[in-house]
């Protein structure tokens, strides 16, 4: 791993320019992506750039916020931070406060704002077990003080996703937890025993709903309702296959008119390798990389113990996402309704995100 230098003052600039350079892609591809559809939708063929362009300036904002206040007092926020997670998690299911879309109560609408709670429960969590595990120390390889309180929080918040539904964000949140409770000391054996306990009840939950059952047919074989379950998969296959080597050009996409649905959220990434084509393709995935084993690096110099789980647990929850999401979009996964950070159209998302970026911007010039 490279060296951080530490700096009190200034920033990390690396982390920092593959940053602002992913937001600026993002106003471009977005407004590639979702031009034709705001025409159609709303009248305004920059509705969606503008909302994308609102939430990176107030996302940007917040990373310089956060960059400028040390990140031991998350710690000392983590409890207060877990109540309001739980709280505005909870309100979504509250009529007139909840807003159901694709489904699922996944956001929370309070006049003309809408927010996604689950955004907030991961920085919440990602705080919660930085501070929890950094204070446990050795306490980590056992049981009762060092597994099982933190199977017990996490484990409201995954009920909570699965009841609204949202069990792929369940899922990755589960994968996030295995892999940060391995870091922080907890013995192999026991997080073994929690994927094999864990087994049985994804599988019945997949059951038991049938729109999981068609979205794994699909992933299995798309091509066997090519206008029904299968249809979203294969025009990102389209997309990513008429792209090339070096793409049929900046906004010149044919995927984006009214085939693939909501081209500017989930499925931004297979307008990228359609319009950027491969060569656009591996260099977002550079980029993403790069910010992933840059946060990395700077937990790793971190200072304190506390401040490494956390950007090392912040850096966890981003690579997950982004890699689940170009799995999906290349159909190694089944489909899943989850969001390219720092890449597709989100409020939620890019402003927690950013947000995220700014608390490892401070973690490094600490380091």
């Amino acid at each position: 791993m490279g060296k951080v230098k530490a700096n009190s003052a200034g920033y990390d600039y690396p982390l920092l320019v593959a940053v602002l350079l992913m937001v600026s892609f993002s106003l471009v591809m977005v407004y590639s992506a979702s031009s034709h559809l705001a025409a159609y939708r709303i009248g305004d063929s920059n509705y969606y750039l503008k909302r994308q362009a609102v939430f990176c300036l107030v996302g940007l904002f917040l990373m310089v916020v956060a960059k400028n206040l040390p990140s031991r007092i998350y710690g000392r926020l983590a409890y207060p931070l877990l109540a309001v997670s739980f709280t505005l998690m909870v309100l979504v299911f509250v009529p007139g406060l909840g807003k159901k879309v694709g489904g699922a109560y996944r956001w929370l609408k309070v006049g003309m704002i809408s927010f996604q709670p689950a955004e907030l429960a991961k920085f919440s969590l990602a705080v919660y077990m930085a501070y929890s595990m950094s204070k446990k120390g050795s306490q980590m390889a056992t049981f009762w003080k060092g597994l099982f309180p933190h199977l017990l929080v996490a484990g409201v918040f995954v009920g909570l996703l699965v009841a609204q539904p949202d069990l792929g964000t369940a899922v990755i949140l589960v994968t996030w937890l295995l892999v940060l409770l391995f870091v922080g000391g907890c013995r192999l054996h026991y997080l073994l025993s929690i994927l094999l306990a864990g087994a049985p009840l994804l599988y019945f939950l997949i059951l038991r709903a049938d729109y999981r059952l068609k979205r794994w047919w699909a992933f299995l074989n798309p091509w066997k309702d090519p206008t029904g379950v299968g249809f979203q998969i294969i025009h990102s296959f389209f997309a990513f296959g008429s792209g090339g080597l070096w793409g049929v050009g900046p906004g010149a996409s044919k995927q984006k008119l009214f085939y693939l649905p909501e081209p500017h959220t989930d499925f931004i990434f297979s307008i990228v390798g359609e319009e950027l084509g491969f060569a656009g393709v591996c260099a977002v995935v550079f980029v993403f990389a790069f910010i992933v084993t840059r946060a990395i690096q700077i937990s790793l110099a971190a200072r304190e113990l506390y401040s490494t789980y956390l950007g090392f647990g912040l850096a966890c929850f981003l690579g997950l996402q982004a890699l689940v999401n170009m799995a999906v979009v290349l159909g190694l996964l089944p489909t899943k309704g989850l969001t390219m950070p720092l890449l597709s159209y989100g409020g939620s998302s890019m402003v927690m995100t950013l947000l995220a970026v700014g608390v490892l911007l401070n973690i490094a010039s600490q380091g």
